[in-house]
């Protein structure tokens, strides 16, 4: 055996014991899950990802390759947080809410803090047709804008572990709140009028408030629109007063509450 095929055998080697770690790990993270639920623990924890990047970084510093192997144990990280997904959640989490509710804001810290994929519905629908949602109502009508949106739902119903952040109008036909749950469990964020107001003031994609960009109205559209809303939901949270963090763990720990009675 030459030199090289020597380095190739310990090469090798080393991969083995990665493998063979990384399945232990994998194993840990999962256990880690049923411990924090059989102790009723806090599932979220970005303060101790924190301190394990903090750690790698001063074990790493200085050293050869250093950038490499962070960037490797960041996908590990990644990974492992998939794992936490789909230990938690075998189906699609589907955000709705009045605009300004805070269902992107929630979609984005969820999928961070699980790395689900998160669909925008606005956005895709947006994207796909060339043209802001005004510009779709405006030149389209709302029917045709409810029929992309049914279309899209229906779509999703092929994927799993991803966050669906809904228009604020989404719940209103019934047909898309049948689509959203074949696939998922239907949360509704909620907020006050005031909060709603202060929110969305400054946008100017969303064509139901354009010309109408005060508390009254934004209170009389919530209220017409509250008992589909919450016809639709599986879970009701309440925004006011909390940071992302407090809301993503009420959600987790009141999905959980739900699945365990299903």
């Amino acid at each position: 055996m030459n030199h090289l095929d020597e380095l190739r055998v310990r090469l090798s080697v080393c991969d083995e014991q990665i493998l063979e770690c990384l399945l232990k790990r994998n194993a840990i993270v999962e256990d880690i899950m049923k411990y924090k639920e059989s102790h009723n623990m806090q599932i979220i924890q970005p303060e101790q990802e924190k301190r394990q990047n903090q750690k790698l970084e001063q074990e790493l510093e200085g050293k050869r390759h250093a950038k490499e192997i962070l960037d490797i144990f960041h996908r590990i990280t990644y990974n492992s947080k998939k794992i936490q997904a789909r230990h938690l959640f075998h189906y699609n989490i589907v955000l709705i809410g009045f605009m300004g509710s805070g269902k992107s804001t929630i979609s984005d810290y969820l999928s961070t803090m699980f790395a689900m994929d998160a669909v925008e519905m606005d956005q895709i629908i947006s994207q796909r047709e060339g043209m802001s949602i005004s510009d779709i109502f405006a030149v389209y009508g709302e029917e045709y804008f409810r029929n992309l949106e049914t279309n899209l739902l229906v779509e999703m119903q092929s994927r799993n572990n991803v966050v669906i952040s809904c228009g604020g109008g989404t719940p209103m036909r019934e047909k898309n709140v049948a689509e959203m749950k074949k696939n998922g469990r239907v949360v509704l964020l909620t907020a006050s009028p005031e909060t709603i107001y202060h929110r969305v003031k400054d946008s100017h994609d969303r064509p139901l408030l354009e010309n109408n960009k005060n508390v009254s109205f934004i209170t009389e559209l919530m209220e017409k629109r509250r008992v589909k809303y919450e016809t639709a939901a599986d879970v009701i949270i309440e925004t006011d007063g909390k940071n992302e963090l407090e809301i993503c763990e009420e959600l987790v720990q009141r999905l959980m509450e739900l699945d365990e009675k299903r």
